[in-house]
C-alpha cells in the first residue's frame, strides 16, 4: 500500500508542477476545400512519449531564420500604380502588415529585368561615364505615364515609392523587421565585352570587362547610398543575378566562378566594406543544384571573397518537386559559417506556347489559373523544362501550393534560412514582362474588370511568413515513414513558443507529433497547409 500511495504522490506532484497537458495557441489551416488561413479548434499536447510519425527535437537546433517574402519589380511597382489608392493599400497591407502575411524579407532589382515594362536601361547609360556621375534612380522613380497607359490610377508610383510603402507599414507597427535584398541583372551595357545589357542572338548575356570591376563596385555602393538617403537600408546584396546566365533571353551578365570570387574579394567586399559593413555579400544566386562550382571558387579557392560573402543565394528552377536536400546538406557540411537563402522561385513560363523540344505540346501550356483555386491545388502547372530533354524527372506537372510549401518546409529542415518569392504581383496573365515569359504571383489584378485575385499559394506562403520570423530557431525534425505525402518543419519561437507547419499533399489523415516531452494527435484535412503554435 506505501509503495502504491508514493508512486500517487510522485504523479500528483509531476501534473502540478509541470502540467500533464497543455493546448495550442493557434491553429491556422489553408485547404482545397476552401479554407485560407483559417483559424480553427485548439489541441492538446499531453505529457509523455509514443512512437510518433514525426519526432521534433526541441534540444537540437540548427540555423537561425532570416525570413521569408517576396521581390518588387517594375512589373509589381506597375500593378499597384494600376489599383486606386485604397486597393494598394489593401494589398500593401495583406503582404506586410502584422495583420496580414507579415514579410519579413523584400528582394529588388538593380537597374532592369526581364519584369520591366520595357527593360534595357542601368542606372547609369552615359557611355564611359567612369566616375558615375550621371547615376539616378529616375527609371524607379518616375512612374508611369498616364498618356500610354490610361489603365494607371497613380501615375507617380514606382518601385522606390512601393519600397517607401513597405516602410512606412513596418514603421507604424510593434514588429517592424524588414529585411531588402538586391540584386543586379547586369552591369550597364558600355561596361561589358558586348555593349549590350543582353544578346539574344548570340544566346549571351555579355561579360564585365575587367577594367570596369571596380567602377561596377562603386555603381552598387551608389544604389545603396541612394536607398540610404532615403531612409532605407539594405539587409543584403549579390554581385549578379544568376550569373551562368540565360542564353540571352532577357537582361544578364555572364559572371564564372573565379571572376565572380574575384570580383566580391577585391572590388565588391572592399568598396561595401567602407561604408555599409552591416550589408551582406551573397554569391550564386542561380539553381541550388549547380552551386557547387561557385561556392569552391568564392570560400575554397579565394580567401579575400570567402571572407566577405555571407552566404549562397539559390533559385528554385532545377526541379519542381525537390529542394535538392542532399545539396543543401553537403553545402552546409562545407561551409557551415555560410547561410543558405532563396532568393527567388516562381511558377515560370505561365500560359506560355511550347517550343521545338517539347513532347507533350498541349499539357505543356496552362490554362485557366486566374479567380480559379483549382488550378493552384491541382497539377495544372508546368515549368520551363516540362516534358523536354533537360531532365525530364525533375519536371514533372505539379500543384504550386504543393510546390511552395513542400520546398519551404524540406528547405528549411536541411538548412535553408529564408525563402524570397518572385514577383510579389503581376497581372491576370502573368505580366507585364517585356521578354514575354510570364510567370504567377501571390496576387494577379486583372484591371479591367477591377478583381484582385490572391492565389492559394498565397495563404499558403502566409503560415511560413506569419510563423517563422526572422531569429527564429529551426528545430531538428525525424521522420518515420520518409515517402510520406506528409512534410512538417518545426521552430523555436523568440517568445518561448514552438511553431510546426505542416503540409498533406494527401487524403485527410491522423499523425502523431513528439515535441519535446509532449505529444499530440494530429487531425489533417485532405489537401492541406496547417500551423501550429503551442507553448510548452
Amino acid at each position: 500500500m506505501t509503495h502504491f500511495k508514493f508512486h500517487f504522490i510522485s504523479l500528483f506532484v509531476c501534473c502540478t508542477i509541470v502540467s500533464c497537458t497543455v493546448q495550442t495557441t493557434d491553429v491556422r489551416v489553408t485547404s482545397a476545400a476552401g479554407q485560407k488561413y483559417e483559424q480553427v479548434a485548439p489541441l492538446t499536447f499531453s505529457k509523455g512519449q509514443v512512437n510518433a510519425d514525426f519526432t521534433i527535437h526541441i534540444d537540437q537546433p540548427k540555423q537561425t531564420i532570416d525570413g521569408f517574402g517576396a521581390s518588387i519589380t517594375e512589373s509589381s511597382a506597375f500593378i499597384m500604380a494600376c489599383l486606386t489608392p485604397d486597393q494598394r493599400e489593401q494589398v500593401m497591407r495583406e503582404f506586410f502588415s502584422e495583420d496580414g502575411a507579415n514579410f519579413s524579407a523584400v528582394r529588388t532589382m538593380i537597374g532592369a529585368s526581364d519584369f520591366a515594362l520595357d527593360g534595357n536601361y542601368s542606372y547609369d547609360d552615359i557611355d564611359g561615364d567612369v566616375a558615375l556621375e550621371h547615376f539616378s534612380l529616375k527609371n524607379h522613380q518616375d512612374g508611369f505615364p498616364k498618356s500610354r497607359y490610361p489603365q494607371v490610377q497613380d501615375e507617380n508610383y514606382d518601385i522606390f515609392q512601393m519600397m517607401q510603402d513597405v516602410m512606412r507599414i513596418k514603421r507604424g507597427q510593434s514588429d517592424a523587421t524588414i529585411r531588402f535584398f538586391a540584386s543586379p541583372w547586369t552591369a550597364p551595357a558600355w561596361m561589358k565585352d558586348n555593349g549590350l545589357f543582353y544578346d539574344h542572338a548570340n544566346r549571351r548575356g555579355g561579360a564585365l570587362k575587367k577594367e570596369y570591376y571596380q567602377t561596377f563596385a562603386n555603381y552598387l555602393e551608389k544604389y545603396l547610398e541612394a536607398y540610404r538617403e532615403a531612409g532605407i537600408e539594405f539587409w543584403a546584396m549579390t554581385p549578379e543575378n544568376e550569373p551562368m546566365g540565360n542564353d540571352g533571353s532577357w537582361e544578364s551578365m555572364d559572371f564564372p566562378p573565379a571572376a565572380e570570387a574575384e570580383f566580391i574579394g577585391s572590388y565588391m567586399g572592399p568598396t561595401l566594406q567602407k561604408q555599409f559593413p552591416n550589408v551582406k555579400i551573397f554569391c550564386f544566386d542561380q539553381n541550388t543544384f549547380e552551386a557547387g562550382p561557385y561556392t569552391k571558387a568564392v570560400y575554397d579557392d579565394n580567401e579575400a571573397s570567402r571572407h566577405y560573402t555571407a552566404g549562397t543565394a539559390l533559385h528554385w528552377y532545377g526541379s519542381t518537386v525537390s529542394c535538392f536536400p542532399e545539396v543543401l546538406d553537403s553545402l552546409h557540411a562545407l561551409y557551415p559559417d555560410k547561410f543558405l537563402f532563396h532568393s527567388e522561385g516562381c511558377i515560370d513560363n505561365l500560359g506560355r506556347d511550347p517550343w521545338g523540344g517539347v513532347t507533350d505540346p498541349e499539357g505543356f501550356k496552362e490554362s485557366g489559373w486566374f479567380n480559379n483555386d483549382a488550378f493552384w491545388w491541382n497539377e495544372e502547372a508546368t515549368d520551363w523544362a516540362y516534358s523536354t530533354p533537360f531532365w525530364p524527372e525533375w519536371h514533372p506537372k505539379y500543384s504550386a501550393v504543393y510546390r511552395y510549401a513542400q520546398y519551404i518546409i524540406d528547405g528549411v529542415n536541411h538548412w535553408m534560412t529564408g525563402y524570397i518569392d518572385w514577383n510579389i504581383a503581376l497581372d491576370s496573365i502573368g505580366g507585364p514582362t517585356h521578354v514575354g515569359n510570364n510567370c504567377g504571383a501571390q496576387v494577379m489584378v486583372d484591371y479591367a474588370n477591377n478583381t484582385i485575385y490572391f492565389t492559394p499559394y498565397h495563404y499558403a506562403f502566409r503560415h511560413f511568413s506569419r510563423s517563422m520570423r526572422p531569429g527564429d530557431t529551426v528545430l531538428t525534425v525525424e521522420q518515420t515513414e520518409q515517402e510520406s505525402p506528409i512534410h512538417l518543419c518545426a521552430v523555436a519561437k523568440q517568445d518561448g513558443s514552438y511553431a510546426i507547419n505542416i503540409l498533406n499533399m494527401g487524403a485527410a489523415a491522423d499523425v502523431t507529433i513528439q515535441l519535446g516531452q509532449y505529444h499530440a494527435l494530429v487531425s489533417l484535412p485532405a489537401q492541406a497547409v496547417e500551423t501550429l503554435i503551442v507553448k510548452l
